[in-house]
């Protein structure tokens, strides 16, 4: 018998169990078979297929993924505490309201710049030129808000959105560690990081009626999929939408 390959065995927590030594043994007698029996690609899964079907095996039922999110309430509770880290300076605080409410990620949010935020006209925006995989997109942004960043920039066009003392961008790690210091503040005992965030504002834009398609273009996702999920986890949208059908709005 030729020898073949040896597999990397499945750990369990850490630990090789006797029942991953016993499959190893089984993938060692099945290549042996195929080999000699010079099997192609199409027949092995054929030979797969047809012996799950002797066996009577059955596919694991597919769970449901749920996104982890913060609801309105707790949103507000972290930005008000995100705002009181510092009184006299209230940047910690707009800098978390900022990376809520555009829904950036926060790889994305260290190097917005003072020129890629357009506060004039009816529909405040800024430009997302550091998304992932080199994409751009414009993010809306909410009149307060953009009254906010007006007052913050003071009428400067260069530098960083969000600078420190040195003038400097914040580290995606620093951004990290402000919200967790917010999150305690704030009594939130769930772990709070900046992706959630931009989970939090989805949930809260879908359950509240934006349309999947436009979701998708706000988080600058490329395949509408990777949307889904967030419809998946969306329970509060389903039970709007079936009320309204049976109030026959």
């Amino acid at each position: 018998m030729e020898s073949a390959t040896p597999l990397k065995l499945v750990e369990v927590r850490g630990k090789k169990t006797k029942a991953n030594s016993e499959l190893e043994g089984v993938i060692r007698e099945t290549a042996w078979l195929w080999r000699k029996a010079h099997l192609s690609y199409d027949q092995s899964r054929y030979v797969v297929e047809r012996v799950r079907r002797l066996l009577a095996l059955e596919p694991p039922p597919a769970r449901r993924r749920v996104v982890e999110r913060l609801s309105r309430e707790e949103v507000e509770r972290l930005l008000e505490a995100a705002y009181r880290l510092h009184p006299r300076k209230p940047v910690y605080g707009l800098m978390l309201k900022t990376l809520f409410y555009t829904g950036v990620r926060v790889s994305e949010f260290v190097f917005l710049r003072a020129q890629d935020v357009h506060l004039d006209g009816e529909a405040p925006h800024l430009y997302v030129h550091k998304a992932k995989k080199d994409s751009v997109r414009y993010v809306p942004i909410l009149p307060a808000l953009a009254q906010e960043l007006r007052v913050h920039l003071a009428g400067r066009t260069r530098g960083y959105l969000f600078e420190s003392n040195r003038h400097e961008r914040y580290s995606p790690r620093a951004i990290q560690k402000l919200i967790r210091r917010a999150a305690q503040e704030a009594g939130i005992e769930k772990r709070v990081y900046p992706h959630l965030l931009r989970h939090s504002v989805a949930q809260i834009l879908l359950d509240r009626g934006m349309p999947l398609e436009q979701l998708q273009k706000f988080l600058g996702h490329r395949d509408l999929k990777t949307t889904q999920i967030y419809a998946e986890s969306s329970l509060e949208q389903v039970g709007e939408s079936y009320r309204r059908v049976f109030r026959g709005d």
